[in-house]
């Protein structure tokens, strides 16, 4: 199956290296490329993208909007936002995966990595970095975000064993590693995460670790 990437990024070149790239891959192709986040937006309708590698600072409307618009919109409910950001300390890395992104990258990251996590994010994984994520959640629950969080519910409504598996969810572990902790299967532990998703009304991993932290599930810093 070809995953059908589209790019937004307001520099032309990094648009076009990146495009390169892409298209170098056997199993993606760049179906559009877009120089602000609204256009990201309408291209995400009219191109029939499956993941689109977005930038997070845009003029007209910057990445984060445009995250949050189209994950807002049911007709692109399978559209998946690997954001990109220069640090991987960016303050609006968290404000992004709040929006609906399903991860960051810093853009100096290696070819073949960007790959990899198109493939991943593709699959409706997450790609979080467990540590600089931990210290941006930190930060932005000093300051919350009024806006209601793209998820339904928080883990009061989860079983004991729900809770658990959030919480390792939320420190980065693989379903595999989630199911050796726990003594389960890792079809068991997959079970659980989809069901966690289910009720918490979350696209994805990442948005699951949102809902641990901001729910306080989760503390960062304390593993």
């Amino acid at each position: 199956m070809t995953i059908r990437v589209l790019l937004a990024d307001d520099q032309t070149l990094v648009r076009a290296a990146f495009a390169m790239l892409v298209e170098s891959a056997d199993d993606m192709e760049v179906v559009g490329q877009a120089g602000t986040g609204r256009e990201a937006v309408e291209l995400a309708r009219s191109a029939r993208a499956d993941l689109i590698v977005m930038d997070v600072r845009m003029p007209d409307l910057d990445g984060i909007e445009a995250t949050r618009l189209i994950a807002a919109d049911e007709d692109l409910a399978g559209v998946r936002v690997l954001v990109l950001t220069t640090y991987d300390t960016d303050e609006h890395i968290v404000e992004a995966l709040r929006a609906g992104a399903s991860g960051f990258l810093v853009k100096d990251t290696r070819p073949a990595e960007l790959l990899a996590a198109i493939r991943v994010v593709a699959a409706g994984d997450a790609l979080l970095s467990p540590g600089p994520t931990a210290r941006l959640i930190a930060r932005a629950l000093r300051a919350p975000d009024p806006r209601p969080l793209p998820h339904g519910g928080g883990p009061d409504g989860l079983s004991d064993r729900e809770r658990q598996v959030l919480s390792l969810v939320a420190r980065g572990l693989t379903n595999t590693e989630i199911a050796e902790t726990l003594g389960l299967s890792p079809l068991t532990a997959k079970t659980h995460v989809s069901r966690i998703m289910g009720k918490l009304g979350a696209r994805d991993r990442a948005q699951l670790v949102i809902a641990a932290y901001e729910s306080g599930l989760v503390t960062p810093g304390i593993h």
